[in-house]
């Protein structure tokens, strides 16, 4: 039998030709495999690390025991996240579990996630805004305006605020601690601590005292601290700017006569201003704030003194010895430079006052001045008077 050589080669080829279609069919099905793979792994990374990934600014703030589930959550949902799954690979890809930092950090729309997750680990703060402004009669007060905008437990503030050691370091005492604060609002991480705190606040006070304010307390014959404790009555007295100086100018005036204070504000403070009226047996408290028994200044500020009461201080205005409220209930105050024009203004409030007796009255809130005296130095009717000055 003949052998067919020529189909038997035709076979082969045959065979060889499949074979090599199954080299190039399973070569381009694994280039393509490698292609998408690699477009892939490109797209997560130009996803992750420059397309941006949120479609709403806000502003997350992480504390000590946050944890990076609800971090995530809560950009899930006040950010506007539009590819979560990217956000969750730059947080397991960066360790934002294990590297988390308290802090208050501001998402922008064209932040991206990758960046958002080094924010988080490296504690890339947005400043906050520390605002110390309004009634500051208690430390208590001060340690509740900044719990309330950055980290620090008022505790810890009320701690500080009494502890000798470290208001050492800053040149006061818990007795003078009010002296150091000068109300504004200032640029702080909401992670500062105390230190930081007060830090601020001494650069500011520094800054505060220049040589023009120096100079002038120095015409006075004050030290810093004493305009300090003026001023702090001032405000006490009055929230009328315009009226501050001539405040000022009668306590500097009966300084310089040698006469008592007789400051209501300094009364209330001796018992933590909860008196909605001074009376007569508030005035017998032993105390080296009450101004009443003692000469002179007392040992230290009864509030925080805002800028405009000091200033007040430093420029003075008018010759008169006493003031008291206006009988017509505005805020206001008359001043008198002789004791029988003020029994008069006195007189005019007392009525005034008696007349609207029936109506509930915050005395130590109502306006500046209410809660002045309508009767003084001996003018007394009863012991249910108010003290006046």
């Amino acid at each position: 039998m003949a052998y067919n050589y020529k189909k038997t080669a035709a076979k082969g080829r045959s065979k060889r030709k499949k074979s090599t279609g199954k080299i190039v069919g399973w070569s381009l099905a694994f280039i393509l495999a490698v292609f998408c793979i690699t477009a892939i792994a490109m797209w997560k990374k130009i996803s992750d690390n420059k397309l941006p990934n949120f479609r709403h600014e806000t502003v997350i703030y992480v504390h000590p025991e946050t944890t990076a589930d609800e971090v995530y959550s809560d950009l899930i949902k006040h950010a506007g996240v539009l590819r979560p799954r990217s956000l969750d690979r730059a947080f397991r890809d960066k360790k934002v579990p294990e590297y988390l930092k308290p802090g208050k950090y501001l998402i922008k729309p064209e932040y991206t996630s990758v960046y958002v997750a080094r924010m988080l680990n490296n504690c890339w703060q947005t400043p906050a805004q520390l605002t110390l402004s309004g009634t500051m009669r208690l430390k208590s007060q001060i340690a509740g305006k900044i719990s309330s905008q950055i980290l620090i437990d008022s505790a810890e503030v009320m701690q500080v605020l009494s502890s000798e050691k470290i208001l050492s370091a800053y040149g006061y005492t818990p007795e003078n601690v009010f002296s150091l604060f000068i109300p504004d609002t200032y640029e702080m991480y909401w992670t500062a601590t105390m230190k930081d705190v007060l830090a601020k606040q001494k650069q500011a006070n520094d800054n505060f005292w220049n040589e023009e304010r120096l100079s002038k307390a120095k015409a006075l014959g004050l030290s810093r601290d004493e305009v300090s404790v003026i001023a702090s009555i001032v405000n006490s007295e009055t929230n009328y700017v315009p009226e501050m100086p001539m405040v000022a100018g009668v306590y500097l005036n009966r300084m310089k006569k040698g006469m008592k204070l007789q400051a209501d504000p300094t009364i209330a403070f001796c018992f933590d201003y909860e008196p909605r009226r001074i009376l007569l047996r508030h005035l017998e408290v032993e105390s080296p704030y009450n101004t009443y028994k003692y000469e002179g200044l007392p040992p230290g500020p009864i509030c925080v003194p805002s800028k405009a009461s000091l200033d007040a201080v430093l420029n003075p205005q008018g010759d008169y010895l006493y003031f008291c409220a206006n009988s017509n209930m505005d805020g206001t105050h008359l001043f008198a430079k002789d004791f029988s024009t003020h029994a008069k203004n006195a007189k005019a409030f007392q009525d005034e006052l008696s007349r609207r007796r029936n109506a509930p009255i915050d005395l130590l809130s109502a306006g500046p001045g209410v809660e002045e005296s309508i009767v003084s130095e001996g003018v007394i009717e009863s012991n249910e008077q108010s003290s006046s000055n």
